[in-house]
């Protein structure tokens, strides 16, 4: 099954169980999805989805943290609500061994030898990784590892 078409039967059975606030958050991803549609004029695959869902989650941790800086506890409540919904249909997070080991393969693959490859070995592992790990931990593993 598809994650968009995860989505729609998930929403339908918000709907049916009266979770509101799942059901919110749900369409606001929908939303999302049809936007990123209908602007680049193309059907998204799963990877486009992890894609938008990424961004959403990335969104959400934005405003928890001004709104935790600016004491508004019950905002920032909200936005982690959303984030816990959204990450339900994010595939598992990555360990940093697996990372590493991504790293390790990828460095094979390329013959990347210092920091000036970082950006070819960054064009290879964001596919790969998308959705299974933070892509700013991963640079930063890249450049401890190309650096030593």
């Amino acid at each position: 099954m598809s994650l968009k078409q995860q989505l729609t039967d998930d929403m339908k059975a918000a709907m049916k169980a009266g979770e509101k606030d799942r059901l919110a958050v749900i369409r606001l991803i929908n939303a999302a999805i049809k936007q990123r549609e209908v602007d680049e004029r193309i059907e998204l695959d799963d990877a486009a989805v992890l894609a938008v869902l990424e961004k959403m989650v990335k969104q959400r941790k934005d405003s928890v943290s001004q709104f935790e800086a600016a004491n508004r506890e019950d905002l920032a409540a909200i936005e982690r609500a959303e984030l816990a919904v959204i990450d339900t249909y994010l595939p598992a997070k990555l360990g940093e061994a697996e990372i590493l080991a991504a790293i390790e393969a990828a460095i094979a693959e390329t013959g990347a030898t210092g920091p000036a490859d970082m950006g070819k070995l960054m064009g290879v592992l964001k596919p790969r990784l998308a959705g299974q790990a933070d892509m700013g931990q991963v640079s930063a593993l890249i450049k401890k590892k190309l650096a030593g």
